[in-house]
This record gives structure tokens, C-alpha cells and sequence, in this order.
């Protein structure tokens, strides 16, 4: 009979042991750290395919990029102004004055003011009194002056009379030569005394006629600086102030570069401060001193008295001086900054150049260059503002309206 054993049957199998446990878990550390070294060389392919692709995106980054296609410089608007007659126009400020101002004060003794005739913007006449000065006690001087020439008159009537009888008795001989000579001589004096009285009494008049303040000229009265019941004296000073004729004037300043253009007769336009209405006026005086500290000159407009016009307001002037060759170009061409006026022009190699310019006169067909350009230049029309010096740009030719023939160089020079 066989016997089956089972745990002979297990002893028996032929093969490597078992080393894992139940759980099919190996019996020693092999298989981990055959993991761990697996994971660490895929870690470490991983930072080298990652270093690898930064590398591949730095030089992607630095390498040139193909070169864009120039661009063609900007084109602008250039023209040559050339020259044409320009009237210089001349601006100046200054004050209105009287012409010929005439302070009128006390001419005699003084005393007080009675009565005053005239006020201030009335148009006087020549010898109208203006006030009045109490002359009682001279008048009554003046009465006994003038009993004094009838006394004398008096007392030379009787010395003529007495010496025709004298004249009449010498021929008889009842009166001698020497007493006709005395009574002569009497009758004289009594005529000089005449004449000494008599200059009194003119005298005395003239002291009264001049205690009335009149005006010497006709005029405009122009202030009063006196009033009734005042007393007044040669100490007083100008009590009224009157424009001889009613004319005044403007005195202009001049920048002293200015003057020389202006000549006496020239037209000028005042317009005081202000106001809107114009004054027509014409230089009549072109003062010879330039003052050293402001270097400004006076021009003297006359101009004719008018309601608006009051002296010693403020007025802006415009006068037309000598007609010269100026090239002139549009209001958009002129620039200003804090370094002056200027121009763009186009020099050589169609170079955009900052010229300095002065200007003069403002019309309808542009701005008048006074100094900076000789007019043969390519000045840039408008857009100024976009451009910088040294900048190269496309210059299209465009002749100005009203400009003379002017030679248009293909690079005109800066």
C-alpha cells in the first residue's frame, strides 16, 4: 500500500529555493535599489533633455534677425521764397502828450481866487481868462491914481495959462525975460507930472489886468489845479495846463536799429490801449539821442485832438519805414522756441539745417525774414515741428505764391 506524505513531496522539489516571503515580497533590499537607480537615471536624462532644449531657445534668441528694408527718407514740401519789395513795418509803444504843453500860473502879485472861468477838456482862445483874482484894493488904488493925473492935469492947464499972459505983458515990457523963463519952466514941470500919473494909472491897470489868469495860446485845457477861494502867488506854479492848439502827440519808442529806417512825414496809426478805433498821425520829430541804457530812440507823432485820445495814456503805434528785398515765406514755415525764431531749411545731401531767422512784417502772403535767409534757400513749408536737424528727407519743390524768379539750386546750401 502506498502512503503519500505531503511534506516529503515539498522536500523533494528539485529547483532554486523560495526566497520570498508569503507575499511574494523578496527576502532581501536587491530589487529597491535596483528601483532607485532606474529613477535616478531618468531624473537625470530628464535635466539633461531640459538643459538641452534652454540652450536650443538662447541661441535661437541671440541669433541675427534677417534686416528689414530700408524705409525711404519722409518727403516734404520745400520752397524757394527768392526776394520781393517789402515795406518795413515798425512797431512801437509809448504815451500821448501834449504837442507844446503850456503850464499857465500867477503872472502878478497874487491873492485870493474870486471865480474860475474855465474847466478841464474845454477848448480855450487866445487871452480868454481862466480865473479870476480879487483886485478890490488895487482898483481903488487905480481911482486915486487916476484923481492924481486930473490934479496934474489940472495944475498943467494953470502953468500954460499964466505963462501965455506972461508972454502977452513982456512985449510991454512989465515983465522980464527971467520971469518968462521960470514960468516956462513951471509949465514943463507940471506936464512931466502929468505924464508921471499918467504912467501910474497904466501901471496900476496892467497890475490888474494881471491878476486875471488867461491863457496864453488857444488851446485845449488839459488839467485844472486850482479852485475858488484860494490864495494863490508866482509860487504857486502851473494852476492850469492847456495843449497849445489843441494838438497832440504820440512819443513812440524806437528800438535803436529801427530809427534809421523812420523818416519825418512818414504815416503812422495809433491806437491807444484799450481802444479799437485807429488815429492817423505822422512823425513830425525824430529825436537825435538813442538812450545808452534802454537803447531806444523817440519818434514824435503828431496827431490832431479827438475824443479817445487822452494825454498821458498808453498807445501801440505802426509805421511803415523803407521799402526793401525780402524773401518771404508762409506763417507755418517760422518756428519759435526758447532758443528764438528759425527756420528748416534743406542744405546739402537733402539734410534738414536749423537756420536762426529775425522777422519782419506779417501779411497776407506770409512772414517777411529780415535777417537769416538770403532767399535762395529750400526752406520746408510746413511740418517743421515733425522734423530734426541732421534728419535726411525727400525735398519736393513748391514755387510761393507772389514770390519773385529766384534760382532754385538742386542742394542749396545752409
Amino acid at each position: 500500500m502506498n502512503m503519500h506524505f505531503p511534506s516529503q513531496d515539498r522536500d523533494l522539489r528539485v529547483g532554486p529555493p523560495d526566497l520570498s516571503g508569503h507575499d511574494g515580497a523578496p527576502r532581501d533590499g536587491r530589487g529597491g535599489e535596483a528601483r532607485r537607480r532606474r529613477n535616478v537615471l531618468l531624473a537625470v536624462v530628464a535635466l539633461v533633455a531640459l538643459a538641452a532644449f534652454v540652450g536650443f531657445l538662447v541661441l535661437k534668441a541671440r541669433a541675427p534677425k534677417p534686416a528689414a528694408p530700408p524705409s525711404a527718407p519722409p518727403s516734404v514740401t520745400v520752397i524757394v521764397p527768392g526776394l520781393v519789395p517789402v515795406a518795413d513795418r515798425i512797431s512801437a509803444t509809448g504815451s500821448i502828450a501834449a504837442r507844446r504843453d503850456m503850464p499857465v500860473g500867477v503872472v502878478g502879485e497874487g491873492g485870493m481866487v474870486i471865480a474860475i472861468r474855465a474847466e478841464a477838456g474845454q477848448f480855450v482862445a487866445k487871452g480868454q481868462l481862466l480865473a479870476e483874482i480879487d483886485s478890490a484894493v488895487q482898483r481903488a488904488q487905480l481911482a486915486q491914481l487916476e484923481a492924481a493925473v486930473r490934479q496934474a492935469e489940472a495944475d498943467a492947464r494953470l502953468a500954460q495959462a499964466e505963462l501965455d499972459r506972461a508972454a502977452a505983458l513982456v512985449e510991454r515990457g512989465f515983465i522980464s525975460r527971467a520971469d518968462i523963463e521960470r514960468r516956462t519952466a513951471t509949465r514943463d514941470a507940471a506936464r512931466a507930472r502929468v505924464g508921471i500919473a499918467q504912467a501910474q494909472v497904466r501901471e496900476m491897470r496892467e497890475r490888474i489886468a494881471r491878476l486875471g489868469i488867461r491863457a496864453p495860446e488857444a488851446g485845449l485845457v488839459l488839467a485844472r489845479h486850482v479852485e475858488a477861494g484860494q490864495v494863490v502867488s508866482p509860487a504857486s506854479g502851473a494852476l492850469f495846463r492847456i495843449a497849445a492848439g489843441g494838438q497832440l502827440e504820440m512819443r513812440a519808442q524806437v528800438a535803436e536799429q529801427d530809427m534809421a529806417t523812420l523818416q519825418v512825414g512818414q504815416a503812422a496809426r495809433v491806437t491807444p490801449v484799450g481802444a479799437t478805433e485807429q488815429y492817423a498821425g505822422t512823425v513830425w520829430l525824430l529825436e537825435p539821442v538813442i538812450d545808452p541804457q534802454t537803447r531806444l530812440g523817440v519818434a514824435r507823432i503828431a496827431l490832431p485832438a479827438r475824443d479817445g485820445l487822452r494825454v498821458g495814456a498808453f498807445a501801440n503805434a505802426e509805421m511803415t519805414g523803407r521799402e526793401a528785398m525780402r524773401p518771404v515765406v508762409p506763417q507755418s514755415a517760422v518756428l519759435t522756441d526758447q532758443s528764438g525764431t528759425y527756420v528748416f531749411t534743406v542744405g546739402r545731401d537733402n539734410v534738414v539745417v536749423r537756420t536762426p531767422v529775425r522777422v519782419g512784417p506779417v501779411s497776407a502772403a506770409g512772414v517777411a525774414i529780415v535777417e537769416g535767409l538770403s532767399g535762395s534757400e529750400r526752406v520746408v513749408a510746413s511740418a517743421g515741428a515733425f522734423l530734426r536737424p541732421g534728419e535726411k528727407v525727400t525735398p519736393e519743390t513748391r514755387r510761393p505764391t507772389g514770390a519773385a524768379a529766384a534760382p532754385a539750386p538742386a542742394a542749396a546750401g545752409s
